[in-house]
């Protein structure tokens, strides 16, 4: 099992390739929290996430006369094994799934690695890099079960400790459990007595599971924290949660989604969706965490602009900021008005409105009106609604909320 100096003759050789990352004190999540709160900006790392630093370690350690290396990843793993492949002047190929959003294919192509697309899953891709690296000689740069790339993702716990001496605990995601593990040798070798606590999603908490001696059913199919979406954690990643891991959290695609908002809005920064879990699990359990001084890991920023819109609506919804209605109103004149009067005297912004008097499937005499409004709290929603219904208009929120 590696330990504290592997970790640090890890930083040593990676210095020089990658950025020692910010970590700041942030006022507004310690006062939501009652605590003091600091994030670590691995988002404002090369490649935009940790993974850089685990396959600098690695790769560094290769003969340079080898044919080349291989790696399977939909993100950021490609991006750090590309990036490293290309600083060290190795051959690189990155086995990705066929449905990989276009922007990481494109950007693991940027740092000259030879993307092949294969699977629809990344299992699939995992395992067909397997095969070709025994078929082509190639070294395979595994994601995160490997003590290279423990050692790597393990400076983060170094530079945390530098700058933060009486830190009392760390929140940070786990996937495959490569970051964990190295920022637990880190941290547990020098000062055992802080805290690490895990975060996994409740699409993939394989971890999870095995820590609470649980089993979750009905687990969703997938998650905005692609990131962390792996379905079973590394041999030697699990040996080493066992020993230093102090507790696990569970999060909701709800609660990241209001993670990764709150970050852009607060924090003024982007994130992915497993670079906001160690977030959304503090503000999800406080309460029960005893230790004042806290890092959060920002793990990466690498999200699709795409994405990145459906999942600020979502948060701005369940949030009580945003709300779509759909409104059965009479086809007469003034009825529509007295809607938009009610909306306006509560003052509630309208995004958008839809009313559509030649819809075939809607009984002649009656229309529906969907208006999306920008609102200020659940509060407000709440008062609308009621005033709407009052007024005699069958009304349906269209989407499912949480107080």
């Amino acid at each position: 099992m590696i330990g504290l100096k592997e970790v640090r003759d890890a930083l040593e050789r990676i210095s020089p390739w990658i950025h020692k990352t910010p970590l700041s004190f942030s006022q507004t999540f310690s006062e939501m929290t009652q605590k003091e709160v600091f994030l670590k900006y691995e988002n404002f790392q090369k490649t935009g996430s940790f993974k850089i630093r685990g396959a600098i370690n690695f790769i560094s350690q290769l003969d340079k006369n080898i044919k080349g290396i291989i790696a399977s990843s939909a993100g950021n793993h490609a991006q750090g094994v590309a990036f490293a492949g290309k600083a060290f002047s190795i051959p690189t190929t990155i086995v990705m799934p066929e449905n990989t959003p276009l922007v990481k294919v494109l950007s693991t192509k940027n740092y000259s690695a030879n993307v092949i697309l294969y699977g629809s899953l990344y299992d699939e891709a995992y395992k067909y890099a397997l095969k070709k690296a025994k078929e082509d000689n190639l070294i395979f740069v595994h994601p995160f079960d490997d003590p290279l790339v423990i050692a790597g993702q393990g400076t983060i716990g170094l530079e945390i400790l530098n700058d933060i001496p009486d830190l009392e605990a760390i929140i940070l995601p786990i996937g495959g459990g490569g970051l964990a593990s190295g920022i637990s040798i880190a941290i547990k070798e020098q000062k055992p007595e802080v805290k690490i606590y895990g975060v996994q999603t409740l699409a993939f908490p394989s971890y999870y599971e095995i820590f609470k001696n649980i089993k979750i059913e009905n687990k969703p199919y997938s998650t905005i924290a692609d990131g962390i979406a792996v379905k079973k954690e590394g041999e030697l990643t699990r040996k080493i949660l066992e020993k230093y891991l102090d507790d696990i959290f569970l999060v909701d695609e709800m609660e990241i989604a209001q993670g990764i908002l709150l970050l852009l809005e607060r924090a003024k920064t982007l994130v992915e969706g497993a670079g906001a879990v160690a977030l959304s699990a503090l503000l999800k359990n406080y309460p029960n965490i005893r230790e004042k001084k806290i890092v959060l890991i920002l793990s990466g920023g690498n999200i699709d602009v795409s994405l990145l819109s459906r999942v600020l609506e979502f948060g701005l919804i369940h949030s009580g900021r945003l709300i779509h209605l759909r409104i059965r109103v009479l086809d007469i004149p003034g009825r529509l008005s007295k809607i938009l009067e009610i909306i306006a005297k509560e003052k509630a912004n309208i995004v958008s409105i839809h009313h559509d008097r030649a819809d075939p499937l809607f009984p002649i005499g009656e229309t529906l009106v969907d208006i999306t409004l920008e609102t200020k709290n659940f509060s407000q929603i709440d008062r609308l609604v009621d005033k709407i219904k009052k007024e005699g208009y069958p009304i349906e929120i269209l989407e499912r909320r949480e107080k």
